[in-house]
């Protein structure tokens, strides 16, 4: 009997990798080059002879690391940060929190109409967030929102949502409705993980639904919350979406109100593209860095808890 091991065609053996090149092209393309391109415009700027005009009077040269200095001590771009973050302090726990209960009570035995109910948390994650930005904003203003003609109706004060401080209210409000529904499935998804005989060990020991909850699924849970956090940082990093769209409804919101509409506001609204290309990569190595640091601490204090 033959054991020499037979050889596989060549066409099998390259078969991952064919499996695997529309994946790698899309990746070069989309995300590698725009990133490859924004890097390389951040290190070049445009040098004006004479009066700009006639050919060859703007040409682009090498600036080194004039753009990122000139990024580090914009304060325009520091201020919309403060912002993001005090914006980020608000959506956070309030979504969170809220996501992590709504699951607590849809894993619980006496719900009813459980599926209506996770469709009905998790519907406003669906529409889109320019969308959701638009029916808000219209809501929030006095002219034409119903909240405003029953308040009036029964002589109660109206608060102008989209003016000073309770303007980063209204923008949370947003993301926390649109992002609730999201959190809540990941987290509900993992308590439906949780094997029965735990929770039946929990009853028999005479641990009441609360106590179960605080002492078994919250802690068995904390790889979704710190996902679910995870997600959330980035996102509240990102915002660009609600304060743009509410932009045109107030004088509040200007168009340097968040790190990323600065970006947009210097690269396609004053042609400084080289510029918006070094904030916009300051912006992407702050969050990689703000979600490594919060990973790695998370993991470490997993690995404590569990050497313990």
């Amino acid at each position: 009997m033959n054991s020499t091991p037979r050889r596989r065609p060549y066409g099998v053996k390259g078969a991952p990798y064919a499996f695997l090149l529309p994946a790698t092209v899309l990746f070069a393309l989309f995300f590698a080059l725009p990133i490859g391109y924004a890097l390389w415009l951040s290190f070049r700027k445009v040098k004006v002879s004479g009066l700009g005009l006639g050919s060859g009077a703007r040409t682009e040269v090498w600036a080194g690391l004039q753009n990122y200095t000139d990024a580090l001590s914009d304060s325009e771009l520091l201020d919309g940060t403060l912002r993001v973050l005090g914006y980020g302090c608000i959506v956070v726990p309030v979504m969170l929190g809220l996501a992590l209960l709504f699951a607590l009570m849809l894993d619980s035995e006496r719900v009813r109409l459980a599926p209506f109910t996770r469709l009905a948390i998790f519907l406003p994650y669906a529409v889109p967030g320019v969308v959701a930005a638009l029916l808000w904003g219209f809501l929030y203003l006095p002219d034409v929102s119903p909240f405003h003609f029953v308040l009036d109706r029964l002589g109660l004060p109206q608060p102008d949502l989209l003016d000073g401080g309770p303007l980063y209210l209204a923008l949370s409000n947003i993301a926390v409705w649109g992002g609730t529904g999201f959190n809540m499935i990941v987290i509900y998804t993992s308590l439906r993980a949780i094997p029965a005989e735990v929770y039946e060990a929990a009853r028999l020991d005479g641990a009441t639904p609360l106590q179960t909850a605080l002492r078994i699924k919250i802690p068995m849970v904390a790889p979704s919350l710190v996902l679910t956090f995870f997600f959330s940082i980035i996102a509240t990093l990102q915002v660009y979406n609600e304060p743009t769209t509410l932009k045109p409804l107030t004088n509040s919101v200007s168009t340097t109100w968040s790190p990323l509409m600065k970006v947009y506001r210097d690269a396609f609204g004053d042609g400084d593209i080289h510029g918006a290309a070094a904030q916009a990569v300051i912006i992407a190595c702050v969050t990689l860095l703000l979600s490594f640091g919060f990973l790695r601490a998370a993991n470490r204090r997993q690995k404590q808890e569990a050497a313990r």
